[in-house]
This record gives C-alpha cells, sequence and structure tokens, in this order.
C-alpha cells in the first residue's frame, strides 16, 4: 500500500464522517509517546475499524494499521479494507509483518484484543480470573501482547548483537528485510490502551439496512445486525469518545532471566522458533494483557444511559415509580463528575436539573422509549416494572448489543468499581432519604452557584448584599403544599419577600429562586439566556416537589412570564399565577433591543469596541434591589423569550391567576389581556387592579394583591 493511497483513503473517510451525524471527541492524546506503538481498543463496530486509524494518524502523523477480523475482507469491502492499512487476522505473514513495521517504526498498529468474544466485563472485577477462561468464557486475546514483546525482543537483541555477533544481526536484518537499523536501535515499543464509548447507542431500521435488503442477496444475519446499528449511528447521529490511557512501555515486561537468557544469546534464532522463555513469554504477555485491558475497561465513558441502565438493573425490588427512579438518576448526576468515580460524556457536566422537571434533553424519555421496546421495562400510570433479565450481556454479545443495547450499557459499568458501589447504594436507598438528598443537592448547587457568581461579578460600588440576592427558603407548617417564587427583571429574590412571608404565614413552604445573572452585578446578566432562567427556575421546582406534595409557581414581571413557561413544560404543577408579565414593554427603547445587540456583534467583529451599546441607564422603583444599569443584550434575551412564549400558552392547562395593573408604566396592560386569552386552561382568572407603577407586589396596595393571590391558593 502506498503511502498516497493512504492520505487520499484517510481524506475520504473524513469527508464521509462530515457528511454523517457522526460526532468524535478525543481525549488524553497528549498523552502519546513517540515511538513504535501498539493501540489496543476495545472492539464494538465496523465502524471504528475504519474511523481509528485516520484520528490517529491525525495525532500522531505516523501510518496507522490495524489487525481486522478475517470476515471484514469478504466481498465488496476486501480492496477497500487493504487500502485503509487493515490486515486480516488470517493473513498467515500478520506477525512478521507487525513486529518489522513496529521495528523500523514505519507504522503503528491497532489491535482489537477483545475479537469476538464474550465481553462479560464483569469478571473483570475478579482478578483471579482476569484473561482466563470464566467456565466457557475468555474475556480477551493477548495476541496484542505478545506481538509488542516480540518487537521489543528483537529490538533489544539487535541492539546487542551489533557489538557481540554483528554476523547473527545481519543476518537478522536481512530476515526482516530492514534496509536501516537506525530506527530499530533508537524507538522504544509501547502499548497504548484506547477506549471508545458510543452514545446514544440504537439499532434501527435505516438506509444502509433497506438497501441491502433490497439489493443484497442472502445476506447474513449478523451483517444486517450490525448495519442497523452502524446505519442508524452515520445517519442519526451518536458521539464517539475516543479515550487515550497512560503509555506502557512494553520493555517492562521483558526483565526476566529466562527471557534475557534468549534475548541476549549469541546462537541463532528465527522468528518462528519455540524457545525456552516461551512459558515466561506467555506469563508476562498475560500479565500485560490484564493491564491494559484493565485500563481500556476503566477509561469508559458513563452517558446517561450507563445510569439509567445499572440502577434499573441494581433495585432491589420489581417495580418503582418514575419520579423517585429519576430522583435517583439525578443523585447519581450529581456523584460522577465528581472526577474521582469516572470519565463522563459532556451532556453529564452541565446541570441536569431538567431529568426532575421536564426532561427537555429527552434523556430518560429517550430510555424509557428503549426499555420499553427492548423489554426491560414495562410502565403503567407512572410506575415502572422492570425485567432485569434483560440487562445481562448474555453469551452472545454480538446479539445482545443489537437486540439490548441496554445489556450493554450495564456490562459497561461493571469494571467500575466505585461508581459500581455509588449505585447499588443509590438503589437501596428509602424514597424519603432520597426525597431529601435532592434537597440538599438542589440548596447546595444553588447557594454555590450564586457564591460563584457572586465572587466572580462583584462591583462594590454596585452589587447589593449577599443576603438581597440569595435563593430564600421558608418552611411551612404542612408539606401538603410548596410554593415556588421567581421575581422579576433585572432584580433578586429579596423582591418578592413580602409575598413570601404573606405564604409562609399561611402555612405553605416557599422557595424564592435566584434567576442567573440577577442579585450579583449587570455584567453577570450580560452573560445570560433564557435557558439560564429557565434552569434556574427549574431548580426551584424540582426543590420543593421533592419537599412537598403538590407545588404551585408564580411571579412577578419576568418572573411571571418564566412561571408561565413552566406551567406549559410540567402539567403535573397544582397551579400558576402571574403578576404583570412582560408580554409587551412600554418604554420606547427596549424595541431597539434586537437591533441594538446586532450592532454590538457588528462591532465586536470589527475590534471597534468603542461604538458599542452594551448597557442604558434607568431609574428604578426599588434601588436597594434592582440595578441600575440595563444591558441591552439581556433585554433583548427578554423579549426573545417572551416572543417564544405566546405560542405555548395554550399548552397551560392548570388552574391560572393573572394579576395586571392598569396603569403599569412598563408592561402593555391590554397585551397581558389579549395573552391571557391564549391560556389553555380551563379554570382561569385575569385579575387587572388599579395601580399606576409596574411593582405592585410590595408598597402600597400590595396587600390587595397578596390577598387575590391567597384566595386564588383558597380555591385550589
Amino acid at each position: 500500500m502506498t503511502y498516497s493511497a493512504y492520505l487520499a483513503t484517510g481524506q475520504m473517510i473524513a469527508l464521509m464522517q462530515s457528511f454523517s451525524r457522526i460526532k468524535v471527541l478525543t481525549h488524553g492524546q497528549e498523552s502519546i509517546p513517540d515511538g513504535s506503538i501498539i493501540f489496543v481498543v476495545n472492539h464494538f463496530t465496523r465502524l471504528e475499524t475504519l474511523l481509528l486509524p485516520y484520528h490517529i494518524f491525525t495525532q500522531t502523523h505516523v501510518p496507522v494499521w490495524s489487525l481486522a477480523d478475517h470476515s471484514f475482507f469478504e466481498g465488496p469491502l476486501s480492496g477497500f479494507m487493504a487500502k485503509i492499512g487493515a490486515v486480516s487476522t488470517r493473513d498467515p505473514d500478520r506477525d512478521r509483518l507487525i513486529v518489522k513495521s513496529l521495528l523500523t517504526g514505519e507504522t503503528n498498529w491497532i489491535i482489537f484484543p477483545e475479537g469476538h468474544m464474550v465481553k462479560d466485563k464483569e469478571a473483570v472485577t475478579s482478578p483471579s480470573i482476569f484473561g482466563l477462561y470464566r467456565g466457557k468464557l475468555r474475556l480477551a486475546h493477548t495476541g496484542a501482547a505478545n506481538l509488542a514483546l516480540r518487537t521489543e525482543f528483537y529490538r533489544k537483541r539487535l541492539q546487542h548483537l551489533l557489538t557481540e555477533n554483528p554476523a547473527e544481526a545481519e543476518r537478522l536484518q536481512n530476515k526482516f528485510q530492514i534496509e536501516d537499523l537506525s530506527p530499530v536501535l533508537t524507538r522504544k515499543t509501547w502499548i497504548v490502551p484506547i477506549n471508545l464509548t458510543y452514545y446514544p447507542l440504537r439499532a434501527r431500521e435505516n438506509v444502509l439496512s433497506t438497501l441491502a435488503d433490497r439489493f443484497a442477496h442472502n445476506i447474513s444475519e449478523r451483517l444486517r445486525e450490525e448495519l442497523l446499528t452502524e446505519g442508524t449511528m452515520f445517519f442519526e447521529g451518536v458521539d464517539i469518545d475516543i479515550r487515550f490511557g497512560q503509555a506502557i512501555p512494553v520493555s517492562d515486561y521483558l526483565t526476566s532471566s529466562r527471557i534475557k537468557q534468549d534475548m541476549f544469546s549469541l546462537r541463532q534464532i528465527d522468528f518462528d522458533d519455540l524457545l525456552p522463555s516461551l512459558p515466561a513469554m506467555r506469563q508476562e504477555a498475560t500479565a500485560l494483557m490484564n493491564r491494559f485491558m484493565s485500563d481500556i475497561y476503566s477509561m469508559t465513558t458513563v452517558n446517561h444511559d450507563h445510569l439509567f441502565a445499572s440502577l434499573l438493573r441494581a433495585l432491589p425490588f420489581s417495580k418503582i415509580s418514575e419520579e423517585d427512579f429519576r430522583r435517583r438518576v439525578f443523585l447519581l448526576t450529581d456523584l460522577v463528575p465528581d472526577k474521582t468515580l469516572v470519565f463522563c460524556h459532556q451532556s453529564l457536566e452541565i446541570g441536569q436539573v431538567a431529568l426532575l422537571t421536564d426532561d427537555r434533553y429527552h434523556k430518560y424519555r429517550d430510555f424509557l422509549a428503549l426499555a420499553r421496546e427492548t423489554g426491560v421495562v414495562r410502565c403503567e400510570k407512572g410506575i415502572l416494572f422492570r425485567n432485569t433479565a434483560n440487562l445481562s450481556a448474555g453469551s452472545e454479545f454480538h446479539r445482545i448489543r443489537i437486540k439490548n443495547p441496554l445489556g450493554v450499557a450495564t456490562n459497561e459499568v461493571q469494571t467500575l468499581s466505585a461508581l459500581k458501589r455509588q449505585i447499588r447504594w443509590m438503589a437501596w436507598l428509602p424514597e424519603m432519604l432520597v426525597r431529601h438528598r435532592v434537597v440538599d443537592v438542589l440548596l447546595r448547587q444553588a447557594a454555590d452557584q450564586f457564591e460563584t457568581d457572586y465572587v466572580r461579578f462583584h462591583r462594590p460600588d454596585e452589587s447589593k448584599e449577599r443576603a438581597v440576592g440569595a435563593p430564600l427558603l421558608l418552611k411551612g407548617s404542612s408539606r401538603r403544599l410548596g410554593v415556588v417564587l421567581l421575581h422579576g427583571f433585572l432584580a433578586s429574590p429579596r423582591e418578592m419577600l413580602e409575598l413570601a412571608t404573606y405564604l409562609h404565614g399561611k402555612g405553605f413552604w416557599v422557595y424564592c429562586v435566584r434567576l442567573r445573572g440577577h442579585g450579583t452585578a449587570p455584567e453577570d446578566l450580560a452573560t445570560r439566556s433564557g435557558s439560564d432562567w429557565i434552569e434556574s427556575v427549574d431548580l426551584g421546582c424540582a426543590l420543593m416537589s421533592a419537599l412537598c406534595t403538590q407545588v404551585v409557581i408564580g411571579g412577578f414581571s419576568l418572573g411571571g412570564g418564566l412561571a408561565l413557561d413552566c406551567a406549559a413544560r410540567i402539567p403535573r404543577l397544582a397551579g400558576v399565577f402571574a403578576v404583570s408579565p412582560p408580554f409587551r414593554l412600554k418604554d420606547f427603547s427596549s424595541r431597539f433591543a434586537s437591533a441594538v445587540t446586532t450592532w454590538n456583534r457588528v462591532m465586536d467583529t470589527m475590534h471597534y469596541h468603542g461604538a458599542a451599546k452594551e448597557y442604558a441607564t434607568q431609574t428604578s422603583e426599588r434601588p436597594l434591589i434592582n440595578y441600575a444599569r440595563v444591558p441591552i443584550a439581556a433585554l433583548s434575551e427578554l423579549e426573545h423569550f417572551m416572543e417564544g412564549l405566546e405560542p405555548r400558552l395554550a399548552d397551560v392547562k392548570m388552574p391560572t391567576l393573572v394579576v395586571q395593573g392598569l396603569g403599569d408604566p412598563v408592561v402593555d396592560s391590554e397585551e397581558t389581556a389579549r395573552m391571557f386569552n391564549l391560556i389553555g386552561a380551563e379554570q382561569k382568572r385575569y385579575l387587572p387592579l388599579d395601580f399606576s407603577r409596574h411593582g405592585i407586589l410590595a408598597g402600597e396596595g400590595s396587600e390587595n394583591v397578596h390577598a387575590a393571590i391567597g384566595a386564588f391558593f383558597d380555591r385550589l
């Protein structure tokens, strides 16, 4: 194979990947050493045989060949496999070719030590049987370890013979067809473990499987199943995490006196001779294989499917409520990114509160659909009934990966002992303690988030006292009903204190949320988006849902809009109220917010910051709480959020109250009345009140607003 053909094929693979929805993420590539390398990789599909050599080449700039199963060379793929540098496992010259190319450094190699053998990774946790037979099952081949040891054996032997027996050194050089011994003498042989983790792992009918059914005759069941998996990955998308482990120096496994006797012997030794040191070499190969397989499995990139499936398998009872199940997984997600347990998929690096509310990222929804489809669970009226028999890897791994990828997910967690212990502990935790821990975690997250933002953006001349911006929880006398309160734009939780005190006096639990960007400084708010505010709202809802049987959400101004948005997303809320929601702002300058934001982006691109207008000043009704400067970008985000809310008001089905001051100088009251009519709830009330100010939850006459909200609660 020519080098130009190798590069051309790599470019074709890169182009193919760009047209697919495959997303490759590489980690730890900085640890790849210089030298001759065998990359040992956990094996799953044909995809890694095609994509992995290209991605490793982009890191090392050394051609990478792979040892591929002989079945890959059958049919029309045979010529293509050769072009990408793949060698069949049944090639009679494969070992000599691999050792020779590693000695000279002309290529590195990829070997899949698992092959098509059973991947029962639970056996890895038992050192006494790792790498050996467990019943009729064997975990991995030692071929990669043997080839690495043989390469370094001949490298050190040639170095020794050049001074002690040049004739034998020359004979070996000719046998291996090595033209120049310089790279042989100066390089080292390494094994670099690689873990590949796919997410999401799904298999369904796709273009490839359809075309195979239509045009290919006598296609094997196995090939069709692989097309189901690989075609789904290619066309619907999959994240492939390629994680490089620490390089293992092969020379460390050639220190046995028996091996050294043969390695430094001056007699003639040929490549296929049975040497006295063979038992010792086999023992070292097994030890080396144990090490790199352990490294491979420990680098699994944990994702949501791993947590859902493993927790389901570990539960000590046959059924569980969906809400309780999601809370337990949420608690696991809080533990996992600790970085001391496991490596995490990028989706676990962000807030996971949506698992407890509307599941807007579809992590639980997708898992449940797959679990039901594959018979792992059945769901009735919010209760999951599990079938753990379908969560075992079984004896035919290539079939279980197609028929039930969740079995694969549980299998991959078996070697992650620290995570496995946490999952087992979480599975046995009583439901009441689960609720308490969820509350503790959410309170901690909210407090840490505020403290981090406050310290980062604090301005001595402008930031308020910490107590003004901090979220607030008031404990009620009964857990029957809890209230989540959302403050307005430019304000902070302190804005809701009067209403919170009133509702707390009625015996309710009350939580005053801090919307991200508020309670710190305008520079913080300028960096936030509607999704940040929604995350803050969901944290409050999840917190109160864990504390109380029913939850009502309400807010003022922007908080009122966010409350209606939450009610449209989370139908299980008991009620919602909104005070002066800003569907349309009266302030003429706000109409130019989007245009000003666009202008700022243009100026930033041109590096002409002097022309940018990032803030506007305002006179606040409550200067001890509100910002005096308005970030233009945040004002634009507010209007964008409210525009997006309008078409979803029909999804608000629970009892609803909207309160609006008729003389509101900020919000257009006629527009609020019009939007109220779009709300889909059968029980809803629009209450116009005679106020000439925007902030009607505090100050003169605010007791009438409090009473109206209290009457709304009484009707609930």
